[in-house]
């Protein structure tokens, strides 16, 4: 069985389910979910730009209603849920857990853990991060030892 570590910060969709089980064909993959929780307000200006980049005004000029830090805890471990349960209905095996500490240190633990066969990063895009190469795929290929596969969410939840 392949072993894959999924990284997410949000639900999992339909699309991206299909997306994420059927990169290895027909060989059953485990997956190991990993859920960063929307971060501190540090994050907020990186996602309005991003919001912003994407043409979506109305979307940047929210984030500041939205849960922070501890506040998303509850919102993250729901969409964790929801996840493993969409993955286990596509004959998937999962399981999975919320990030509590720093987010490649989680990651680097559970690959070692698991002895994953990959890590897929799988994240709405964050032009920012990435244009200088501080997105959690560009990180994590010199952290965990690996291939790092980084995909973009089909849709927003």
């Amino acid at each position: 069985m392949f072993t894959s570590v999924l990284m997410i910060e949000k639900a999992l969709t339909s699309a991206d389910v299909e997306f994420v089980t059927t990169l290895h064909g027909d060989e059953a993959v485990a997956f190991h979910v990993l859920l960063q929780p929307r971060g501190d307000q540090a994050d907020r200006l990186l996602r309005a730009i991003d919001d912003v980049a994407l043409g979506e005004i109305d979307e940047a000029a929210r984030e500041g209603d939205t849960p922070e830090g501890d506040a998303a805890a509850g919102q993250g471990e729901q969409a964790l849920e929801v996840s493993l349960l969409a993955l286990r209905a596509s004959g998937s095996a999962a399981e999975g857990r919320l990030i509590e500490d720093h987010p490649l240190d989680a990651l680097k633990t559970l690959v070692d853990e698991v002895e994953a066969d990959e890590v897929i990063v799988l994240t709405d895009p964050h032009y920012v991060e990435e244009f200088f190469h501080r997105d959690w795929a560009s990180r994590a290929r010199h952290k965990v030892g690996v291939p790092v596969l980084k995909l973009f969410s089909h849709s927003k939840v």
